[in-house]
């Protein structure tokens, strides 16, 4: 009987007298297709190491020890520790670290893995409500990440892999798809977890590029910019541009110029605007001065 069978997390739940604590968005999955789609997703296999976040009662990790050379496991509820040694206790190849991921010496960490060289993939139910800053940190850490195949809440997913010119699309799009390619690999329904969230999840893959998907002078100033387009989704480019860096007459001159050299037209949308034209009118900008 595996883990995530309904009956089985029932009475692990019952014998550890575990309640769900909202603060940190537990979801627990209890369909044991979804978590075998999610390791073929994936494609997890002894050459490859995994970290996990948020494994629950390790209903997904048992899956990922099958499949991996190695899994570590980021837990941040200490009581959910006692109840991962006793439903994993008959596996060798799994470590549960106690601590938050956005915490983390994650460099040091990963040099207990007893392979630290083989490729380390992220797989994980991430919780909602932070969905954003964890993978935001993992993405920006210096570790080389391969892929994450993560669940998330629906639109968040939607989110990252938009496109331009659909309203999905926005600054999260652009700081993601800088780093990854990013596409929804399938959809799982809120039925299928205890307790039932509010709305429906997607697994999200994500594949490290080989170099940025634009090259940038400056890459702090060239997201900077990027949100600064989507803060009123409504308004124009140049509005949202003047509304950022000010409005002085010079100020406005110079987003002229920077406006002009990039071919981009002040009347324009931010979600009108590809990732490559969002790096060229920050090099632009620079160009001119800010």
């Amino acid at each position: 009987m595996r883990i995530a069978d309904k009956n089985v997390t029932r009475a692990i739940l019952e014998r550890h007298g575990f309640t769900f604590k909202k603060s940190f968005g537990q979801n627990f999955l209890t369909d044991t297709n979804i978590l075998q789609k999610i390791v073929d997703t994936a494609e997890i296999d002894k050459n490859v190491n995994v970290i996990e976040i948020g494994p629950g009662i390790g209903a997904l990790t048992e899956f990922l020890a099958e499949n991996a050379a190695e899994v570590m496991a980021f837990e941040i509820d200490d009581r959910l520790v006692p109840i991962l040694e006793d439903t994993l206790r008959d596996v060798g190849n799994v470590q549960v670290i106690n601590e938050d991921i956005l915490k983390s010496d994650l460099q040091t960490r990963i040099k207990d893995f007893a392979n630290p060289d083989l490729p380390i993939k992220v797989v994980a139910n991430l919780p909602y409500y932070i969905t954003t800053p964890i993978l935001m940190h993992l993405i920006e850490s210096k570790i080389p990440f391969s892929e994450f195949v993560v669940m998330m809440q629906k639109e968040v997913a939607d989110r990252i892999s938009a496109e331009p010119n659909t309203k999905a699309y926005g600054s999260l799009s652009i700081a993601v798809q800088y780093y990854m390619t990013a596409r929804v690999a399938f959809i799982v329904p809120r039925t299928v977890f205890v307790p039932a969230p509010n709305v429906d999840s997607a697994i999200l893959k994500m594949v490290r590029r080989e170099e940025p998907l634009v090259q940038v002078q400056d890459e702090d100033f060239f997201f900077r910019v990027s949100k600064a387009g989507f803060v009123h989704r409504r308004k124009t480019l140049w509005n949202n541009l003047t509304s950022h860096f000010g409005k002085a007459e010079e100020t406005k001159e110079k987003l002229e110029k920077a406006l002009e050299i990039a071919e981009i037209k002040p009347t324009i949308r931010g979600e009108a605007l590809s990732i490559a034209d969002f790096g060229r009118l920050a090099d632009a900008l620079k160009e001119v001065g800010f």
